[in-house]
């Protein structure tokens, strides 16, 4: 320490000095472990994954390969990228597409349970659906988007629209251009 001759060593001085460079320490070290999650987050954002051109300009489908290169669906949480929002509506690559063809119901704002409830099994299957193995996605009409900005697309495999089939399920309806009560 700095002593000078003659002078009584100060317990109190040295300790808060030592708890000075301890503080100085843990807090070099926290910003370090922030700016290396920070990084990586950053990094995780921009990785390459599966870029989908959802132009399609040429009418020809979109195919979307679900094995190796393109992440799992899940449902949607407070990021965005590629999950399902619900029944008619998910994220692919961080873009938002509407299912064009079909209208599910609501569980944002639903108007009564049965609504709340059979929109849970619409999400829940359209989730299943995605991940059950390759996809296209085909324009319908001349509208590419809807008023919220969301990609209105039929979501196909094997010719057979997915839409198509979660109405045979009873968990959706054919979109005849306006929304109809569930309650």
């Amino acid at each position: 320490m700095n002593e000078t001759p003659g002078e009584p060593f100060d317990f109190r001085k040295a300790l808060k000095a030592q708890k000075r460079r301890k503080l100085r320490r843990e807090i070099a070290l926290g910003l370090g472990a922030f700016a290396v999650v920070l990084a990586g987050g950053m990094l995780a954002l921009n990785w390459p994954v599966h870029n989908a051109s959802l132009a399609n300009d040429d009418q020809q489908p979109l195919a979307l390969f679900q094995q190796a290169s393109s992440p799992q669906f899940g449902i949607c949480g407070s990021i965005r990228r590629t999950c399902v929002v619900d029944g008619d509506t998910f994220w692919l690559d961080g873009v938002k597409i509407r299912i064009a063809d079909i209208d599910t119901p609501e569980i944002s704002e639903p108007r009564c349970d049965y609504e709340y409830q059979l929109g849970m099994r619409a999400t829940h299957r359209l989730v299943e659906l995605l991940n059950g193995g390759p996809f296209e996605l085909r324009t319908i009409g001349s509208r590419d988007e809807d008023q919220y900005g969301r990609k209105l697309r039929v979501v196909t495999r094997g010719g057979r629209s997915l839409g198509d089939q979660l109405v045979s399920e009873g968990l959706a309806r054919t979109w005849t251009g306006r929304r109809e009560p569930w309650c």
